[in-house]
């Protein structure tokens, strides 16, 4: 047959190739079928006015080089059912197409597109004109055709793959059928002549043959498919399936329910699997476009399952699904099939509770694709075109049996897997192993029965093409009993029209109606398969969908029982503090730095550090001011000072007091009466300069502190380097004459201080002059790496060179005076405190050089300004203290304790004193020379 008719097709001169493809599809495949499947009838035909045609996956793909396979009970035979229930409804409704009658052709897709693509044939053979006058049988007889059968929109046809198949055939032959009056083609069948031979006049090329003028097939989408469904965006093209209707919502609603389900979770890092087809692809693409839009939502991998997959394909997708191990949630577009074995291949690689799939509704609520994989299932959320149960149709559906459904051609074999049992059927070899059928067997009472899930849109699509037909026939035919001219055929553009606009109650009692590409508004359930702490596993009901998402996260639970939703997340989220650096080309990727040091989170990519008088909050998500302190009078680094200086302010007034009441006394008069009063009173101020260096800064504290800093040291030393260069002077100018020096009486004493004590006045005035007094806060110098301890210090602005400056001045008068003291070492013990003035500044220097490299070693300490400010003090203090106990605490004490030695002594003149010093110095001269060994002589005694 098929080359019979190939060769008659080759006869046809300039016919385009792809017309001379279909008409090899359109004779050669439907010869070869009938051939092949000898007398078995391959479709359901219901007589009618108006026949529609219905595609419906019957069996299930079958393996390489068998079309079909086994039985599908629920996507097959349920909807099948309902087509038929729908019109057994419709025709009998007497206000429903009144005296019209609905017929039906049913064909059996068998999942698979290249098969659909031949049954669907059938649907255009009675398109196709047929010219009596150009076609004569063998004998000179014209061809007997009967009246053809026009099918005027079709249910169907499951499968995206097949649906787009179909759509574009049955459009292209509308094309043909659209141009059949300006004669460019005109074709026949042969099997309308007896002897199977045609002649043929001049053909003429049909250009255009995909024009966009179809008109006589509507395609009625009603539900996904195994190779998932017509919810494909593709299919809302309305310049390229312009004729084609869905009452279930297109892909891209179901796509956004889904990315709103994902981002509901909380999750950013998916990956998706799609079964290679239309839908597959159509559905993942939607999902990612939209992800896209939406943003914060990246996808790790987007793998896609081969039609036809080898032995071990589905190990590698879990394999490669594991690269991306964080990606735990997995957006599944795929058929029934796949759905199955991509839960196989996770449970044999031992992953059950890892992946959390969310399914598309080609997974919806079925329980075939997680049979025997309910624990890799679990947790898994689904999506499903929001429907309800058809109680009519369950009572329906219930009382079929054997006898009263015989127009199913396929209700036998339904039988037989429904009840596990085996019927006797001619040609059909008889299994003793198998329990032999009864037909007393009934639905529901004796077999696990539950309606599928998109029998609901079955009826409402050919409820919808019925409300179409009615309406076209209350426009065109009004009063007319039954199908009239102007519906006979059945214009195809027209009754796009009137399927576009219906719009009524469908079978769950919810609206049916189009927009304007076709498709129906998006409603959907959304459901979650749940084993733990649930009486009877299976699909619960968390939420649902339509245009925004309502998702009841308490009603979801996980692997385990688990109510706390599990993570799907490239990168966690950062702690507090923590700014994310992002991985290339991966937006939902990073790592997390802390902030550190003074540093703040400004947002979540950046730090950015604090202004200087601020330091981090302690999430780092701000900055707070850094609190401010000073030297407290209870600080250990005060207590000490002030100790000491209430000490030595109580003694040196003991000693003032005390000169001031025996002040004609030979002691006091003999120390030098005016230059102890001078050097006690420095004295009196180095102590009390350590209650200013511990005073609360303000501008009266800091315009003081710089005035005494100095100024009592200066005094003190002052006074001394007069005192000791008066007794250097007297004793040298004592070795050149008997004459007394100049200036060495008191007042000239006085003046000379005084002058010294100018200079660190007017040094004083002149610094108020260049920077006045003021307090600030320096945040730098406690500022340790950890921010938890920075403090800002509240003193007055005097830096370290400053301070020193202040005190440089009196320490040169401390080292001139040192030096005339040693110069004047060997004047005798009794002669005005030369040697005790000696000793004090001895023990001075010792104390300030002491101080200096305290002082400037703590620079870089944390507690700069509390060591400084202790060590300045203390060793102010100790300065005073050394000299107010080595110059002035024996007077005291003789004073006090031994008055008796308080007495006038013999005077003696200038040049006695000078000649008592003189034999003094060289007897000490010799003393020291015995002690180094340099002489061995005794002195002789009488001497």
């Amino acid at each position: 047959m098929v080359s019979h008719c190939c060769c008659r097709l080759s006869q046809l001169p300039t016919i385009p190739s792809c017309l001379q493809l279909l008409w090899v599809l359109l004779f050669g495949f439907g010869e070869c079928s009938k051939t092949q499947q000898g007398a078995q009838p391959q479709s359901i035909k219901i007589e009618g006015d108006i026949t529609l045609g219905g595609l419906f996956p019957v069996h299930s793909r079958g393996p390489a080089g068998v079309p079909c396979g086994e039985v599908k009970k629920e996507k097959g035979i349920h909807r099948l059912e309902a087509m038929l229930y729908a019109l057994d409804q419709i025709n009998s409704d007497p206000d429903l197409l009144p005296n019209i009658t609905l017929g039906a052709r049913i064909l059996d897709t068998c999942s698979r597109d290249t098969y659909a693509l031949e049954q669907s044939l059938t649907f255009v053979q009675a398109l196709i004109q047929k010219d009596n006058s150009d076609v004569r049988c063998s004998n000179g007889e014209p061809p007997i055709i009967p009246k053809p059968e026009r099918v005027v929109g079709v249910i169907g046809a499951s499968g995206s793959a097949v649906s787009i198949m179909v759509a574009n055939v049955l459009r292209l032959f509308a094309v043909l059928f659209q141009y059949k009056e300006r004669h460019f083609m005109k074709l026949y069948k042969v099997e309308h002549c007896h002897s199977r031979f045609v002649s043929r006049r001049y053909w003429v090329q049909l250009p255009g043959v995909l024009s966009s003028f179809c008109v006589e097939l509507i395609c009625l989408c009603l539900y996904p498919p195994d190779q998932l469904c017509l919810h494909c965006p593709e299919l809302s093209d309305n310049s390229r399936y312009e004729f084609f209707s869905r009452v279930v919502p297109p892909d891209s609603y179901q796509a956004q329910a889904m990315v709103d389900i994902v981002k509901a979770m909380g999750w950013n890092y998916v990956s998706t699997l799609a079964s290679e087809g239309n839908y597959g692809e159509s559905g993942v693409d939607a999902f990612l476009q939209i992800s896209r839009e939406a943003g914060g939502l990246c996808i790790a991998q987007s793998i896609k399952i081969p039609r036809e997959p080898r032995p071990g394909e589905f190990e590698k997708i879990i394999k490669r699904l594991m690269e991306t191990s964080n990606a735990r949630g997995v957006i599944i577009f795929a058929n029934e099939d796949d759905i199955k074995r991509v839960l196989q291949a996770a449970k044999k690689a031992n992953l059950t509770g890892h992946f959390l799939f969310v399914g598309s509704d080609s997974w919806g609520a079925k329980i075939a694709p997680i049979q025997d994989q309910e624990e890799v299932a679990e947790g898994a959320v689904t999506i499903l075109p929001k429907r309800a149960s058809i109680d009519a149709f369950d009572q329906y559906f219930a009382s079929r049996s054997l006898e009263n459904n015989r127009r199913n051609i396929w209700f036998a074999e339904f039988w037989e897997d429904d009840f596990k049992c085996k019927l006797t059927r001619p040609g059909i070899k008889y299994d003793p192993g198998r329990r032999k059928c009864t037909g007393e067997e009934r639905i529901s009472r004796d077999s696990q029965y539950e309606q599928e899930g998109k029998v609901q849109f079955v009826i409402d699509a050919v409820y919808a093409m019925a409300h179409a037909l009615h309406s076209m026939h209350m426009d065109l035919c009004p009063g007319s009993m039954g199908v009239c001219e102007k519906m006979d055929p059945v214009e195809g553009r027209m009754l796009l029209q009137y399927i576009r606009s219906v719009n009524f109650n469908g079978s769950a009692g919810t609206g049916v109606m189009f927009n304007e590409n076709g498709d129906a508004p998006g409603r959907y359930d959304i459901f979650q398969y749940q084993m733990s702490n649930v009486s009877i596993p299976g699909y619960k009901n968390i939420g649902q969908w339509t245009n925004h998402l309502r998702l009841n996260p308490e009603e979801m639970q996980w692997s385990g029982g688990d109510r706390s939703i599990p993570d799907s997340v490239c990168s966690f989220p950062c702690e507090s503090g923590e700014r994310k650096k992002m991985v290339k080309g991966v937006p939902c990727c990073w790592h997390c730095e802390l902030c550190d040091g003074y540093q703040y989170l400004l947002d979540e990519f950046s730090c950015d550090m604090c202004p200087f008088d601020m330091r981090p909050l302690k999430n780092r998500t701000g900055c707070r001011p850094t609190p401010i302190i000073k030297l407290e009078w209870s600080s250990p680094w005060a207590i000490i000072p002030v100790f000491l200086a209430i000490l030595g302010i109580l003694a040196t007034t003991g000693v003032i007091v005390t000169f001031v009441k025996f002040n004609d006394t030979p002691i006091v008069r003999a120390s030098g009466r005016e230059l102890s009063y001078v050097l006690l009173t420095g004295i009196f101020l180095i102590y009390f300069i350590t209650f200013l260096m511990i005073a609360e800064p303000s501008v009266a504290v800091c315009a003081f502190r710089r005035l005494f800093l100095g100024l009592g040291m200066c005094i003190s030393n002052s006074a001394m380097l007069t005192k000791t260069n008066r007794i250097y002077r007297i004793f040298e100018q004592g070795k050149k004459s008997v004459t007394p020096p100049k200036f060495i009486s008191p007042t000239s004493q006085l003046i000379i201080t005084f002058i010294l004590i100018s200079a660190q006045l007017l040094g004083v005035f002149i610094w108020f002059g260049v920077i006045p007094p003021h307090t600030i806060i320096d945040y730098e110098e406690q500022k340790p790496p950890n921010p938890e301890f920075a403090r800002g210090i509240l003193k007055c602005d005097m830096s370290d060179l400053s301070l020193m400056l202040c005190l440089s001045y009196s320490l040169v008068l401390m080292i001139t005076c040192t030096v005339y003291a040693i110069k004047s070492r060997g004047v005798p013990e009794t002669f005005n405190e030369a040697k005790p003035i000696g000793f004090t500044m001895y023990t001075t220097c010792i104390i300030w050089l002491a101080f200096v490299p305290i002082f400037f070693g703590t620079a870089q300490s944390t507690e700069k300004m509390f060591i400084q400010t202790t060590t300045l003090t203390v060793s102010m203090s100790l300065s005073a203290t050394v000299s107010l106990g080595m110059l002035y605490i024996p007077k005291v004490y003789v004073i006090i304790f031994h008055p008796e030695q308080n007495v006038q002594k013999r005077k003696r003149s200038f040049k006695a004193v000078v000649q008592a010093a003189t034999v003094s110095t060289r007897l000490s001269q010799k003393s020291n020379d015995k002690q180094n060994g340099e002489s061995k002589m005794e002195p002789d005694r009488s001497q």
